[in-house]
């Protein structure tokens, strides 16, 4: 009988192992190469089936260093990401594992009267541990699988579209259960009174953290979608009205052309009229086609700023392949590329203030470019060469532009890539476009 019951512990605690790897994957990417996919299961399931218990600081270090070097090594994504899952997942899996051994051993030497020797156990005493033990396991993996069910919507999406500003939100929230599942672990008496209830508040706040940042998402991709409507029916309406001034121009241009040729004598006059003519038009050929309408939305925002600022402004864009990526992600990369290259170039003398977008499908790879001059000593990112992470007074607020640039690519399995030499200023992001 006992070795049914070890048979029953050991698929127990391997299917819990499983479900925690398949969580932690869900809410966090593998990284690509095969040979980490492969081992980063073996490598969890230590980590998952670790053994906490009270006053025990070895294993609780043991379990966060672990952890760390863990999500380290076998997960890609942003540093943020990282911390993030750590701070959500380390206390509920402390938790857990606390309360199921506890209880079991609390169950085990209130039923059997037994002393903390085992080498003085008899067979009876013996079966009904392993038979607790069986049960406290099954326990634990109905409560992952139940975790599963409940969030895995949550889970899969969890991680998309959230700034970096968000995410720190979220990891002070976590803050507060981290320290105190390991505090109370760590440093206080037994007592199940003082222990558990703390134990159930950080399971409740790791999971409720993740609905957390499902909603913020949700909440984030509806303000976006109603502020893309919003920018497409501004943008349609924009060019309703240059469309019918357009027309008006032309249609009196038989009339200018004939005016101008009566004028011939007059260079400066006609040189006056035409420049008139020209600045009439030039609001209509501001408008660019990429072969994405939100793309060409953004463009002509920007545009539109920059030539405000008297700033040149060219874009070479065909984004017809960029089919694959959701509207916020074109926001986010081309949106804080251009908004950083405006403010670059804003600090420039009038004459050396351009920028260049560029966007073109290569073999299997979109490009996206976005060059401008810059100050010697900063980049568009408002990175300063000095290392900070902005130039600006509100360094929360600014200089996490290039990251959400970064982070949008990263999704894609892209790269973004920034290099300044010599007052010139290159953002270049590179994604593998998927097969059709």
């Amino acid at each position: 009988m006992i070795r049914l019951f070890d048979i029953c512990i050991y698929i127990f605690n391997w299917g819990y192992a499983f479900l925690f790897f398949w969580i932690l994957r869900t809410f966090l990417p593998l990284r690509r190469p095969l040979i980490l996919k492969i081992a980063a299961f073996p490598f969890c399931s230590q980590i998952a089936l670790m053994i906490i218990y009270s006053n025990d600081p070895v294993n609780l270090l043991g379990t966060l260093l672990g952890f760390t070097a863990y999500l380290i090594v076998f997960y890609r994504g942003a540093w943020i990401h990282k911390m993030t899952t750590l701070l959500i997942f380390y206390p509920a899996l402390i938790a857990i594992n606390y309360l199921t051994q506890d209880m079991g051993s609390r169950l085990f030497f209130s039923v059997t009267g037994a002393s903390g020797e085992s080498a003085e156990w008899n067979h009876q005493t013996l079966l009904i541990s392993t038979a607790i033990y069986a049960v406290s396991n099954l326990f634990r993996l109905l409560f992952w699988s139940g975790t599963w069910i409940i969030l895995k919507h949550y889970l899969r999406k969890a991680t998309e579209h959230l700034t970096v500003r968000m995410w720190l939100i979220v990891d002070t929230l976590m803050l507060a259960s981290f320290t105190a599942i390991s505090t109370i672990i760590c440093f206080m008496p037994e007592g199940p009174a003082i222990v558990y209830p703390i134990c159930a508040a950080s399971i409740f706040s790791s999971f409720g953290c993740i609905y957390l940042v499902s909603y913020i998402r949700n909440s984030m991709q509806t303000a976006y979608h109603a502020q893309e409507l919003e920018m497409r029916q501004s943008y349609y309406e924009d060019r309703m009205h240059e469309e019918e001034r357009v027309r008006r121009i032309y249609h009196d241009m038989k009339n200018h052309i004939l005016v101008l040729s009566s004028r011939i004598g007059n260079g400066e006059e006609t040189d006056r009229s035409v420049r008139n003519l020209q600045d009439q038009l030039s609001e209509y050929e501001n408008y660019y086609h990429t072969g994405n309408d939100f793309l060409d939305i953004i463009i002509r925002d920007k545009s539109r700023a920059a030539r405000a600022r008297r700033i040149d402004f060219a874009a070479s864009v065909n984004f017809s392949a960029g089919y694959f990526l959701d509207p916020l992600d074109i926001s986010t990369i081309f949106g804080n590329a251009l908004d950083n290259a405006i403010e670059a170039s804003e600090k420039l003398p009038e004459e050396q203030r351009l920028i260049t977008v560029k966007a073109d499908r290569l073999r299997d790879m979109l490009l996206i470019s976005v060059e401008n001059n810059a100050e010697d000593d900063s980049d568009t990112s408002g990175e300063p060469s000095g290392g900070k992470k902005t130039s600006k007074k509100d360094s929360f607020l600014h200089g996490f532009g290039i990251s959400n640039i970064r982070s949008a690519a990263e999704k894609y399995d892209g790269q973004c890539i920034c290099r300044s030499d010599g007052g010139r200023f290159l953002l270049r992001v590179m994604l593998p476009i998927p097969e059709e």
